[in-house]
C-alpha cells in the first residue's frame, strides 16, 4: 500500500495486562505488565491501514504464576487457540517495541493514541524497564504526540445531550453521579448496539477505540487530543546510535511482518 505523505499517521495501541491489582473501580498502575499489545496503523480521521497482534511471551510464557493475576486471565486458553492459528504473533517484548517503532517509521507517524492513555503508557513504560532491568524506561520512540480518546470523548460526548440522556437511561453513572466514559459504553452509543460487550483483547478493543476517535472527529467541535499539556512526553532526546538504529529497522526487520 503506498503511503500518502499528506496524512497525519499515527498508532491506536490497547495493552491487555498482568499484575492488574482492582479496588473497586480503580487500578493500581504502579505495576502493571502488558502481555497483549494490539495497534492499528491510522490517520488523525480514524482510517485504518494495517494491524497488529502481540502476545508478549515475556510475561505470558515466562511468568506464568504473574499471568494468574490478570484480570482477563479466564481468556488465556483463547490467547493459546489463537497463537497456534496465527491470530496472534508470539514475541517478546523486543521484537514487539521493533515491529511497534518500525510501524512509526514507515509511516513516519506523528502521534500514537489509546482510550485511558495514562494505563497504557504506564503499562508500556513498566515493561521497557522490567525488562530491561531499568537501563532503558520509555517504550514510544521520542516525539510522538500522546493522544488520549477518553479525554476527547469526554470533552465532545461528555457535552451531547443525547449521550448524557442515554447514560441516565441506562444507568451509566459512577457512585458519584458523573457519566461513565468506558470504550463499551462509548461504542454502544456510536453502533447502537446496547448488548454489545468489550472483547478485553488487544486489537478487538483497538478497533472500537478507533471508532470512538472517528466519530469525536466528526462532530467537529474544539476538542484536546493531547493527553499532556506539552503534547509529547517529557524524555532525553534519541542518541545518534539509537537514530541510526530506527534507520535500519526498516531495512532489517526483526520479525516477519507479513
Amino acid at each position: 500500500m503506498g503511503i500518502d505523505k499528506r496524512k497525519n499517521y499515527g498508532i491506536m495501541l490497547d495493552t491487555e495486562t498482568a499484575n492488574t491489582i482492582q479496588d473497586g473501580d480503580k487500578l493500581d498502575m504502579s505495576n502493571v505488565l502488558p502481555y497483549d499489545f494490539g495497534w492499528a496503523v491510522i490517520d488523525s480521521k480514524g482510517n485504518v491501514y494495517e494491524t497488529y497482534s502481540f502476545v508478549n511471551r515475556d510475561i505470558f510464557c515466562y511468568e506464568r504464576d504473574l499471568m494468574q493475576s490478570a484480570y482477563y486471565a479466564d481468556k488465556i486458553p483463547r490467547y493459546v487457540e489463537d497463537i497456534k492459528n496465527g491470530t496472534r504473533i508470539m514475541a517478546d517484548l523486543y521484537e514487539i517495541r521493533l515491529a511497534f517503532c518500525e510501524c512509526v517509521e514507515r509511516y513516519n507517524c506523528s502521534f500514537v493514541c489509546a482510550h485511558n492513555m495514562r494505563f497504557d503508557l504506564n503499562a508500556c513504560n513498566n515493561a521497557q524497564r522490567w525488562d530491561t532491568k531499568s537501563k532503558y524506561c520509555y517504550f514510544f520512540p521520542y516525539g510522538l504526540e500522546v493522544w488520549d480518546t477518553l479525554k476527547m470523548a469526554r470533552q465532545v460526548m461528555g457535552k451531547m445531550p443525547t449521550y448524557r440522556d442515554y447514560c441516565e437511561k441506562n444507568g451509566y453513572k459512577t457512585k458519584n453521579g458523573q457519566l461513565r466514559f468506558t470504550a463499551e459504553i462509548l461504542y454502544r452509543f456510536i453502533s447502537g448496539e446496547d448488548s454489545f460487550d468489550e472483547s478485553h483483547t488487544g486489537l478487538e478493543d483497538v478497533l472500537i477505540e478507533v471508532e470512538i476517535l472517528r466519530y469525536c472527529v466528526r462532530q467537529h467541535k474544539k476538542m484536546e487530543k493531547s493527553l499532556f499539556k506539552n503534547s509529547t512526553v517529557e524524555r532525553p532526546k534519541p542518541t545518534e546510535f539509537q537514530r541510526a538504529l530506527m534507520r535500519n529497522i526498516k531495512e532489517n526487520p526483526m520479525i516477519n511482518m507479513s
